[in-house]
């Protein structure tokens, strides 16, 4: 079953949509849905281009801003009882998808795999502020190597190759 949720004259022909789905109203203007595109702040009739939009569906609205079939599926996500046939069927494959346990096992999967990445890019952003603000402090000329070393947790071998990579850093 196919359920237009947002009408053809809303949008462009935009390809990339990232939908949010909220159980309140982050804007609180009342609408159902918010609608963006990248445009320059600066000169808004200049566009990015990337054919991206992102919506935000705010379960909580109280405009007649949306078809009926997306008030109940947002009705629907805010209350869990369907009312109509989509939502009831969506209720079902929401159950089915649950009780299949070699999805649960691949979802969970995938959840590690990000939880990982998070780690990971946190790990080497902190790395990276770290040799950053051993640069500048190198290029204050305030401290000694053993010192950067000493107030940035680097090892003075890492002080020494920042000092090396980057030359006299004018920070």
């Amino acid at each position: 079953m196919c359920v237009t949720i947002i009408k053809q004259s809303e949008i462009s022909v935009f390809s990339n949509f990232i939908i949010f789905v909220c159980t309140f109203d982050i804007f609180e203007e009342g609408r159902h849905i918010y609608t963006f595109e990248n445009r320059c702040l600066q000169s808004p009739g200049l566009v990015l281009g990337d054919d991206t939009v992102k919506i935000i569906l705010n379960t909580k609205g109280t405009m007649d801003d949306v078809t009926p079939e997306l008030k109940r599926l947002l009705d629907y996500i805010d209350s869990s009882e369907p009312e109509d046939d989509y939502t009831r069927e969506l209720e079902r494959e929401v159950e089915s998808v649950k009780k299949d346990d070699k999805w649960r096992v691949s979802y969970m999967t995938l959840q590690m795999r990000y939880q990982e990445k998070y780690e990971e890019g946190l790990e080497r952003g902190l790395e990276q502020g770290i040799r950053q603000s051993a640069l500048r402090m190198l290029g204050s000329g305030k401290f000694s190597d053993e010192e950067v070393a000493l107030y940035s947790g680097l090892s003075f071998e890492q002080v020494l190759e920042i000092k090396e990579n980057h030359g006299s850093y004018n920070g």
